[in-house]
């Protein structure tokens, strides 16, 4: 969620991390340095002929009813769940993630999208009829067919819920689907791939494509009638652009500064525990982490000094050797982000509280910080972060937090806590962000009930919810007679003077001011 979809989206011609020409991209374990595995550095012409192989696939697969593609799709969850050692162990060794979110927030969350869509796509790509307000001679049905192949281009930092969120729409609602995976972590999505195939599922009908920057724009071009990007706000609007150009319809959701407000009655604990958690979980490489927290005067001191210290007790290493809380940075940048945005907070009169540097020895790591005094003077508060860093500031009033959590360029998710739950949901009705949770974080981003996606430059368009499984579609409107109609229409020709000044008297009737007997007199 959030950060750039492929790092290297603008860096072509097959080019690694490092700038070096690459055959084959090679995965590394972020808490040991291990190499993994290789994935091809796919080019042009390979994205086209899978793509080409999947519009081939998706006729049998569009033509079969909504439920058989359910129980299909049923099929897959038990693969995964079957398998759920290996999916696990490979999640936490190529992301460096403790093996609880490997399982939690990503496998878990893709079997729950795979059961709520497969049993509730019937009803809800069921044709539905609308009625007319006007026409009433005429019924009109809508109808959801599939778009055809969907390209899917995602992150690093949740390689198996992110993808397969979008893959398990596009499957469902009839379409084949292609992923271009980050080449940053390809194994899980080649692992997927591999699961999918061996349940005995179509195989072109969901394809992998691995490569550099270059392999999704390549994806774009290749005649995908929907393109779904999870990744940063810069990378999203090359990419938006791209399906622009080609009239390819697309999803954006893009990165977050997720603000905590913190009310005079917050309860002191959950505040606590809840910034800790949706600060660092995944080593805050999270697009809807807490990103910056306001906490009003008369809990400021108590909800810090005890984030501090639950921050303190924290457990961070290898999680393929040992349970711990906070893994490894993916993708190692944002090591170096991290610290851009800490020396600025520092030079400002920021005061680091705890964490603040990299951890020595083995591995990207970067300690978990908590910096107070904060102000948006300073880049921590307004740059996204997508790191284990977590910025204080200190608000008088409920409108000054609520007036600096709108105070941004991004606005994907936002959090209240509050003892009054009808004051949360009023001030969160004032958050500018497409989600807002009151005392709670993070959940929504693996909710498949609801709809997730953000406004301003966080994105536009959602995935989740009904109504994004109906996007997966193509809407066609279909129209009949209510009853038999012969002979000519009124409507039609030929026009005249008479014809013309009943339509004048028909237009007063239905939509003039009066009441009912001045309308019965303008028809006269």
């Amino acid at each position: 969620m959030g950060q750039l979809a492929s790092e290297q989206m603008a860096k072509g011609n097959g080019q690694s991390l490092n700038g070096q020409s690459s055959a084959k991209l090679k995965s590394y374990a972020p808490a040991t340095g291990e190499l993994l595995g290789e994935a091809p550095n796919m080019g042009p012409d390979e994205v086209r002929a899978v793509v080409e192989r999947a519009r081939r696939a998706q006729e049998a697969w569009g033509a079969l009813s909504i439920e058989e593609r359910g129980e299909r799709m049923l099929r897959f969850r038990d693969a995964l769940v079957d398998r759920a050692d290996e999916v696990i162990d490979l999640l936490s060794r190529e992301c460096g993630k403790p093996r609880h979110e490997a399982l939690l927030h990503e496998l878990m969350v893709v079997a729950d999208v795979i059961t709520f869509f497969a049993k509730v796509a019937p009803q809800a790509l069921a044709p539905r009829e609308i009625s007319l307000h006007l026409l009433k001679h005429r019924r009109s049905f809508l109808h959801y067919s599939p778009r055809g192949v969907v390209g899917v281009i995602s992150p690093w930092n949740y390689p198996l819920q992110l993808p397969l969120r979008d893959v398990v729409l596009a499957l469902v609602a009839g379409n084949a689907a292609v992923l271009k995976p980050s080449e940053v972590t390809p194994l899980i999505a080649l692992k997927a791939k591999e699961i999918w195939d061996a349940a005995g599922l179509p195989e072109d009908v969901f394809q992998v494509v691995t490569g550099y920057g270059p392999t999704g724009a390549a994806l774009i071009d290749a005649g995908i009638q929907l393109c779904v990007f999870t990744g940063g706000v810069a990378t999203g609007k090359r990419v938006a652009a791209a399906c622009g150009e080609r009239l390819i319809p697309c999803v954006m959701e893009l990165g977050g500064k997720a603000p905590l407000i913190a009310l005079d009655d917050a309860d002191i604990e959950r505040t606590a525990q809840a910034i800790v958690f949706g600060g660092f979980t995944n080593a805050g490489q999270v697009c809807i982490s807490v990103e910056r927290v306001y906490a009003h005067q008369k809990v400021h001191d108590r909800v810090l000094d005890r984030a501090v210290e639950i921050t303190r007790s924290l457990r961070q290493g290898d999680p393929a050797s040992d349970f711990v809380d906070v893994g490894a940075i993916i993708f190692p940048h944002q090591i170096d982000v991290a610290e851009r945005h800490i020396k600025d907070a520092i030079e400002k009169g920021a005061q680091l509280k705890v964490g603040g540097k990299r951890r020595e020895g083995t591995g990207q790591f970067f300690e978990p910080t908590i910096l107070s005094g904060c102000n948006h003077d300073m880049t921590v508060m307004t740059q996204e972060i997508f790191g284990p860093v977590i910025p204080f500031m200190e608000v008088a009033s409920e409108e000054e937090a609520l007036r600096l959590a709108n105070d941004s360029h991004l606005g994907l998710n936002a959090y209240v806590f509050t003892a009054d739950r009808d004051r949360g949901h009023r001030l969160a009705e004032r958050v500018q962000a497409g989600s807002v949770l009151v005392n709670d974080v993070i959940t929504n981003g693996g909710t498949p009930d609801a709809p997730f996606g953000g406004i301003k430059q966080s994105g536009f368009g959602r995935v989740l919810g009904e109504d994004s499984l109906r996007d997966m579609c193509d809407v066609r409107h279909i129209s009949t007679d209510r009853v038999r109609m012969t002979g000519k229409d009124p409507l039609w020709y030929p026009y005249s003077e008479t014809s013309y000044g009943w339509f004048k008297k028909g237009l007063r009737a239905l939509f003039s001011g009066g009441g009912i007997v001045q309308r019965i007199r303008d028809i006269l």
